[in-house]
């Protein structure tokens, strides 16, 4: 009777539920992909490259995505848990180690999430001053610990955009199901425009005019290559948010492959017919030369160009909206994060509580939320490079190890998703991400920001208290 009655209190408890589709997982990873990045970096990795090579960079990087992609899947079905990256360190790395690595990944995520999220509000209000160029200009402007603030209405703006996209949140996942695959088809629709204007409007020796000595093998080409899988490879994070919810999503082995792998595929090809049709419309050399502020509306420059004012117009609302979904899509994946470390008694237990009506993080996803705002107070464009480092160093090298660990080895017998020609696309992928850290310009001061990052989360693992011997790890609080 007990027992029944145990039971019966553990099934009325709040939980996550297995309400999200594998239509709606997808939507999820390519606007997660797209959000404002391509509209931007495409710019900045001509200039990087120093020219239409730059076609390369999003080639390799679809490339490399692919690779860690197959890591992901494989880690994604043996563990579909809710926290993704969190589950997977704690599971592979054993009980200390495992666990003393997967508290550092959700230690750095408190850091490295808001600004990521941050980015996007401030991508979507920046391309939205598009039509109040007054809202870039700061009105309180000062340092704190060395970092520009700047207040303004560009950063005003992106913070009513994170209230707004935590308002949406707020309620069970199931209820998202359209929101997301809506959202999805927007962000589709805006690429197939670009591509299918460009290529009707479409200028060969724009496109192809390589300068002298582009595809020369030497050092400034493969800083150069480097610089652009960076900027490409940071463009096609978030083919793996699904793992993130990996508790929620409806058959996980075959759900979050193919979420993760068709996502990559999709976007890597619109990217590159992107690409190609801007630079067939634009000459490169205007790409390279651009302000900063000339830069953040690329598209709609092409727009105007072709069909005028009107068309620059709806492809600035459309850019927004990808921004906006990107947005989203982060503080839905990111805030499970924290909700699986704490659930597994390896967090602070508050992150664990569950809302009582919606079931989902509530508590997590306010914490994210509020950070967030902060850092839209800061400028990111010199910060995004220090983000990718760090989530590499703490996030994608060790995965890329982990699953050619004899733990790992065990578990992929039974399981439904193997990559093919296993180790070979974790080899790979780890290569690719070696290749980027060790041709960063900054890397030794990128280094030390992770270092400072790594002995303050582990001055806070060491001071926190223990759970007692025997405490449930898999129990979630209400």
């Amino acid at each position: 009777m007990r027992d029944e009655m145990q039971q019966t209190e553990a099934a009325n408890r709040p939980h996550l539920e297995r309400g999200l589709t594998a239509s709606a997982a997808m939507a999820l990873n390519i606007i997660d992909m797209v959000g404002v990045g391509p509209f931007v970096t495409l710019p900045l990795i001509v200039a990087a490259m120093g020219g239409p090579q730059a076609m390369l960079g999003w080639v390799l990087g679809a490339m490399l995505s692919m690779c860690d992609g197959m890591v992901w899947s494989e880690l994604g079905t043996a563990y579909p848990q809710a926290g993704g990256s969190y589950a997977y360190l704690r599971h592979v790395y054993g009980p200390r180690l495992g666990r003393r690595l997967s508290f550092l990944y959700a230690w750095q995520l408190l850091f490295s999430a808001p600004l990521s999220i941050a980015s996007g509000c401030l991508g979507c209000a920046q391309y939205l001053a598009y039509f109040a160029p007054r809202l870039l200009q700061p009105v309180v402007a000062t340092k704190a610990l060395g970092v520009p603030v700047v207040l303004s209405g560009e950063s005003l703006l992106a913070m009513l955009l994170c209230v707004l996209a935590v308002a949406i949140l707020y309620r069970r996942i199931q209820s998202l199901d359209k929101l997301l695959r809506g959202l999805g088809l927007a962000v589709l629709g805006a690429l197939l425009w670009i591509i299918v204007t460009g290529f009707t409007h479409f200028h060969p020796q724009l496109a192809f005019s390589f300068p002298a000595g582009a595809f020369r093998l030497q050092p400034t080409f493969f800083s150069g290559l480097a610089s652009g899988m960076l900027l490409s490879v940071y463009d096609y994070w978030g083919y793996y948010n699904v793992c993130f919810l990996g508790a929620e999503v409806k058959h996980p082995r075959t759900t979050i492959p193919r979420a993760v792998l068709g996502s990559i595929a999709i976007v890597g090809l619109l990217y590159l017919l992107m690409s190609i049709s801007v630079l067939g419309v634009l000459p490169w050399q205007s790409l390279a030369s651009s302000s900063a502020a000339a830069r953040s509306y690329v598209m709609a420059a092409m727009m105007q160009q072709v069909y005028g004012g009107r068309a620059a117009a709806v492809m600035v609302v459309l850019v927004a909206l990808a921004a906006s979904a990107s947005v989203l899509a982060l503080l839905l994946g990111y805030s499970r994060i924290p909700y699986a470390a704490a659930s597994d008694d390896n967090f602070p237990r508050v992150f664990a509580r569950l809302h009582p009506r919606h079931h989902m993080p509530h508590v997590a996803l306010l914490t994210l939320a509020g950070m967030t705002l902060v850092c839209c107070l800061f400028r990111l464009q010199q910060v995004i490079t220090t983000l990718v480092v760090v989530r590499i160093l703490f996030q994608f090298l060790l995965q890329g190890v982990a699953v050619l660990l004899p733990q790992h080895r065990r578990a992929r017998r039974t399981q439904s998703f193997r990559m093919p020609l296993y180790p070979l696309p974790a080899l790979l992928a780890l290569g690719g991400f070696v290749f980027i850290l060790l041709h960063r310009p900054h890397i030794l001061r990128e280094l030390q920001i992770a270092g400072v990052i790594l002995l303050a989360g582990l001055l806070v693992d060491g001071l926190r208290p223990r759970s007692a011997p025997g405490a449930r790890a898999d129990r979630t609080p209400h």
